[in-house]
């Protein structure tokens, strides 16, 4: 039985949102001491099964945002609610529970734990969170299953190629049939071929399981396969125009 706590629960009949930031802020402090404000007070509104990418000229906070709306930093202001549950007044420990419980990661590059095998680390979050060994794994065999990689679950992550790999970390992403997945730049690291493959997947799932996601990503192709793709600018989010080149420099914003 788990023992995932009741004050990290989400309940079963919550808002049509899955994710919502309010008035997002982030400031760090320069080396000179000069107060830096890299988000300026973001709003944003996922739905439930809805597929939003974020895009943006390099620098500009997409990766800070993204620790933001998975509890793995706090903002200098404002609030995340996840399923309608405010992450504001949670001690440290309620948010790591609750983000392990509810939020799926996939990052650029997977960080999957070496020594370990394919379905041990798909298992690694769910049994964490309390679930008994039998339990974890069957559902890591499952998910290995939906990524197509059921006959690969021995393998350790240097026998497998960086799709695979990436695939695995997706599989992870899902252990605990989370609210909503965020991902940056998930196919940032594989050729053209593989990160369409990952992109095929990962809007499979969608299709299948009905989980809301968060792409960060320079990738076009990727982005126009989303609901909506929003361009973080000046620390705000704002409605993409449809210009590959929407900084003030002209950087590209996607590729």
């Amino acid at each position: 039985m788990s023992n995932i706590s009741q004050t990290t629960q989400i309940p079963a009949q919550g808002p049509s949102s899955a994710l919502e930031a309010r008035s997002l802020v982030k400031n760090f402090t320069a080396g000179d001491g000069s107060e830096l404000r890299i988000l300026q007070g973001v709003e944003l509104e996922v739905d439930r099964g809805e597929v939003v990418a974020i895009i943006g000229a390099s620098g500009v906070g997409k990766s800070t945002l993204l620790h933001l709306l998975g509890a793995l930093d706090r903002p200098t202001s404002g609030e995340v609610l996840l399923g309608g549950r405010s992450l504001v007044g949670m001690a440290p420990a309620e948010v790591a529970e609750f983000r392990n419980r509810h939020i799926g990661f996939v990052f650029q590059f997977h960080h999957l734990l070496r020594e370990f095998s394919a379905l041990e680390n798909v298992a690694m979050p769910r049994r964490i969170g309390g679930g008994t060994a039998s339990e974890t794994l069957q559902t890591a065999r499952e998910l290995l299953d939906a990524v197509g990689l059921s006959d690969r679950t021995e393998h350790v992550p240097t026998q497998l190629s960086g799709g695979e790999q990436q695939r695995v970390a997706v599989a992870r992403a899902l252990a605990n049939d989370p609210v909503v997945l965020l991902a940056d730049e998930p196919s940032g690291n594989l050729d053209g071929p593989t990160s369409r493959d990952l992109h095929d997947l990962l809007f499979q799932l969608r299709e299948e399981k009905g989980t809301s996601m968060v792409l960060v990503t320079h990738n076009l192709e990727l982005a126009k396969r989303s609901d909506r793709i929003l361009l973080l600018k000046d620390g705000f989010l704002h409605p993409w125009n449809g210009d590959p080149k929407g900084s003030k420099t002209g950087e590209p914003v996607v590729e």
